[in-house]
């Protein structure tokens, strides 16, 4: 693990996937990132590149050729990430494409992700960079897991989420046999900025928002107020997910989306993709603050 730390966060990020998987207050010592139990979910926050959650059949077409992606892509557990720059208050990793991605994902690119600390801040920033001579296709966001409950006195039950407008919000349904969007949906958030955390809201999966006006959240404690915040001006989908058995809730900014039952499959025509052209750059950047008071 690398660590980064500054006079009121330390961060730590694995090298493999580039995955943060600590936030700790320095004065108080308070973790808040999940702990990553194998038993339960084995992962802190994987970086989702150049595809978000599930294709059907693990397999997209581009130009009448058919390619395999993992769930996620390809940055997740990868070995072949690294660290490309370390100043006083940044880390920036890369993976580049080679031979073996270009059988999977046949686009050259360069995929950065840096993690700044400005004071209670982490800005999480994904660079992607097409080094192809021709358009490149791809999604990319984040799967951050965050500690719930943070304190020993209280229990899930006791967290909710804040949105930064009242919403009303359907959740469109995950097929849990393949992983799939659906065409159901379920409503979840009725006229509220608020949302109960409790361990059965995950038993269909995550909850997946497509038309949310708020681009941040917090998460809230009963006892002790807000413990951290996501903002996500960049990323037009948010997933909100946890393993049913698990103390932890993912707040997931997506630019991009899992395949619908209903696909053709085509990559260019994909919901949320994104295209670059050759020789291009896209940023796109969210932050996780750590409420004053917890710091």
């Amino acid at each position: 693990m690398i660590t980064l730390e500054n006079k009121q966060l330390k961060i730590a990020v694995k090298k493999v996937g580039a995955e943060l998987c600590k936030i700790t207050s320095v004065k108080k010592n308070t973790e808040f990132m999940w702990d990553a139990n194998p038993e339960v979910w084995a992962s802190y926050a994987p970086n989702l590149f150049p595809v978000i959650g599930a294709l059907k059949d693990d397999s997209y077409v581009f130009e009448n050729q058919t390619y395999n992606l993992p769930k996620h892509g390809i940055v997740r557990n990868n070995a072949q990430v690294v660290l490309h720059e370390q100043t006083a208050d940044s880390l920036t990793f890369k993976l580049a494409y080679n031979e073996n991605s270009l059988k999977n994902y046949p686009f050259k690119f360069e995929f950065y992700i840096s993690y700044k600390l400005i004071d209670n801040v982490i800005e999480v920033v994904h660079t992607v960079k097409n080094v192809d001579n021709k358009t490149m296709y791809f999604s990319v966001g984040g799967h951050p897991a965050f500690k719930c409950p943070v304190f020993e006195n209280e229990n899930y039950g006791d967290y909710f989420l804040e949105f930064e407008h009242t919403e009303t919000s359907k959740t469109h349904l995950i097929n849990m046999a393949n992983g799939l969007i659906s065409t159901e949906k379920k409503p979840i958030l009725n006229n509220t900025n608020k949302l109960a955390l409790t361990h059965d809201l995950f038993n269909e999966d995550a909850l997946i928002f497509k038309d949310l006006k708020s681009r941040k959240v917090a998460l809230k404690s009963k006892k002790y107020g807000e413990v951290l915040s996501v903002s996500y001006k960049d990323f037009p989908y948010l997933g909100i997910w946890a393993k049913p058995t698990g103390n932890y809730v993912c707040i997931e900014p997506w630019l991009g989306i899992a395949d619908s039952e209903d696909t053709n499959q085509d990559f260019k025509t994909k919901e949320g993709i994104l295209k670059l052209k050759a020789g291009n750059t896209f940023k796109a950047t969210y932050t996780i603050e750590i409420h004053n008071s917890l710091v």
